[in-house]
């Protein structure tokens, strides 16, 4: 998940999580009463507050006597957190994460089974690779919150035109950067394992793939290696990013003029639309990132889903509010702000301009990664940030991808 970061060791104590009563708290069973609190916690501001005061104020309309807090956390350590306050009395009910952290808590007990309400909610509407982070094991737990699809933006002082393929991809990028070597043709920094990932899927590549109840790595495939390969020349060869730096806010140098393209989640846009620089570069021209032949690549999904506690006291009342987030009002306000909504049928809200064309193709092919309950403690451990430093200072991409894919099974596997 792209803006999602995890705090060390998270998982160790995700998986300690032994939650009594898990089919709703200390009050399971226990009928929910007027007058009572639903805590929501939403991460970061993506939210909009118009979908913020949209979901208090149904909710209390629809349930009235009892309230909805709406209480904002960080997305920095918020694993931790979660491990601490969904295993606890004072739980908040209902939790917003990142879509590859799903699957740290749906399999630990952490979350309500809501397979009840699936259709409710929004059934076979909901973007399935959400749904699959968070489900498990035959259970639903929690529904997609929004999607984020990665798009290039470039300077159309540069560019007008998006390439067709991905080859054509990687030679303009080269060639922009050969033009102007105080730019980067694509800002990629080394640490940036988000941006790499079509070009492991591209090639025909995995991370890891499931083998029964093992996980095999597969970024020493043939297929990976070929994508990682192309990887390390974009860095090398079309890139002034930092070789050891991440891809947080890409659309810095964009402003700044040392970037012509970057590559960033859709929501990106209204950040490299305005920006506050003495001599800003006009607004990006956006365009799907190609796939090896033709058409939108596999990108990566980033996004948000959102899920009920175990530990709620109040488990109707917390799917009511479930319910609100995922009705078509509520997320067409994601829509027309530029992030995708839960729901495919509701991919119109985000409007019919050539930026929002490229939004929607991204999104229709992009993938998630592996659907590991440990998936989360690979991305604490930053084996991947390791991994795509040493591939963006130049090192020996096959040794390394050995090497790396057995950390990522000793993790997977243990």
């Amino acid at each position: 998940m792209m803006k999602k970061t995890l705090g060390a060791a998270a998982l160790l104590g995700a998986t300690a999580l032994v939650l009594a009563g898990c089919a709703g708290g200390a009050d399971a069973g226990s009928p929910d009463t007027d007058g009572a609190e639903i805590r929501v916690w939403l991460v970061g501001t993506d939210t909009p507050q118009e979908a913020r005061d949209y979901l208090v104020d149904t909710f209390e309309d629809e349930n009235p006597g009892s309230t909805l807090v709406i209480e904002e956390q960080t997305w920095e350590g918020l694993v931790d957190k979660l491990t601490t306050s969904l295993s606890s009395s004072d739980s908040p009910d209902i939790v917003e994460f990142g879509n590859t952290q799903a699957p740290a808590f749906t399999s630990v007990g952490a979350l309500l089974d809501i397979s009840d309400i699936y259709e409710d909610l929004g059934g076979d509407d909901l973007l399935p690779g959400f749904v699959e982070a968070g489900s498990y094991d035959g259970a639903f737990y929690a529904p997609p919150l929004y999607s984020g699809a990665r798009v290039v933006f470039a300077d159309p002082a540069f560019v007008t035109e998006a390439p067709a393929t991905l080859d054509d991809y990687i030679t303009a990028a080269k060639e922009l950067h050969a033009a102007n070597p105080e730019k980067s043709g694509i800002y990629f920094a080394g640490q940036d394992w988000y941006n790499a990932l079509p070009f492991i899927w591209e090639n025909g590549g995995e991370i890891a793939v499931a083998d029964g109840e093992e996980w095999d790595a597969q970024l020493s495939s043939p297929e990976s290696i070929e994508g990682l390969l192309q990887v390390q020349d974009l860095m090398v060869n079309a890139s002034i990013a930092p070789q050891d730096g991440d891809n947080a806010e890409p659309w810095t140098p964009y402003c700044e003029g040392t970037s012509i393209q970057f590559s960033a989640p859709n929501w990106a846009l209204g950040l490299a639309s305005a920006c506050e620089t003495a001599d800003p570069p006009a607004a990006p021209f956006v365009y799907a990132l190609p796939g090896v032949d033709g058409g939108a690549a596999q990108v990566f999904a980033g996004g948000s889903n959102i899920g009920i506690s175990a530990k709620s006291a109040n488990p109707d009342l917390a799917k009511s509010a479930l319910e609100i987030i995922l009705s078509d009002d509520f997320q067409t306000i994601y829509g027309e702000n530029g992030l995708i909504p839960a729901k495919k049928s509701l991919a119109s809200t985000l409007g019919d301009s050539p930026e929002a064309q490229a939004f929607t193709e991204a999104a229709g092919n992009a993938k998630l990664t592996p659907a590991s309950p440990n998936w989360a403690e690979v991305e604490a451990a930053r084996i991947l940030e390791d991994f795509f430093v040493k591939i963006a200072q130049g090192g020996d991409v096959a040794s390394l991808a050995e090497e790396v894919d057995v950390k990522i099974e000793d993790i997977l596997n243990g």
